[in-house]
């Protein structure tokens, strides 16, 4: 039986959302602030109430521990980006992509990209996998749409991770 590449990544990217669906269902509203270690990168209100993430264009070492507020919101920035690139709009700043202000509002919002990808995911042909990919690297690199999509593919798998682990530290530390 043959599978197009654009299914293996379409089975893929499920399978990583059915994972991360594990770990979303089970978040409580105090699992996103929670600062799981001194040196720690969260999301905080700025002005006019707009909630902006910690960053430093630095290399930190070590790097500090994100929260998962911080970690939804860096989802949200690099799958909206990837998805502006995709739909050939116009790319937004980083400063520009903002976390919503609580839990349930981030978790809305990724569900709402996951919907935005799989409307680009289901229109690509193998025409579409073999073009240069916009983003995320040069378009000088030589890399493809189906590179791209696997980058988000193995991206969303390691911040899932990185969520689930903190989520389950944050709940055995509290028993």
């Amino acid at each position: 039986m043959s599978v197009s590449r654009r299914d293996l990544l379409r089975w893929q990217f499920d399978l990583t959302w059915s994972l991360f669906e594990l770990h979303l269902e089970h978040l409580q509203p105090e699992d996103f602030l929670w600062e799981p270690a001194s040196r720690h990168w969260t999301v905080r209100p700025g002005d006019a109430g707009v909630w902006l993430p910690d960053w430093d264009e630095a290399e930190l070492d070590p790097v500090p521990v994100p929260t998962i507020g911080w970690l939804t919101w860096h989802i949200g920035w690099w799958w909206s980006v990837t998805l502006d690139h995709a739909q050939g709009r116009t790319p937004r700043e980083r400063v520009a992509i903002t976390w919503p202000g609580d839990g349930e509002a981030a978790v809305a919002w990724l569900r709402g990209l996951r919907d935005e990808w799989l409307a680009v995911l289901d229109r690509l042909t193998d025409a579409d996998l073999d073009t240069v990919a916009p983003f995320p690297w040069p378009a000088d690199s030589g890399m493809t749409v189906a590179h791209m999509v696997a980058w988000v593919n193995a991206e969303l798998m390691k911040n899932a991770a990185e969520i689930g682990q903190l989520r389950l530290v944050r709940a055995a530390s509290a028993v």
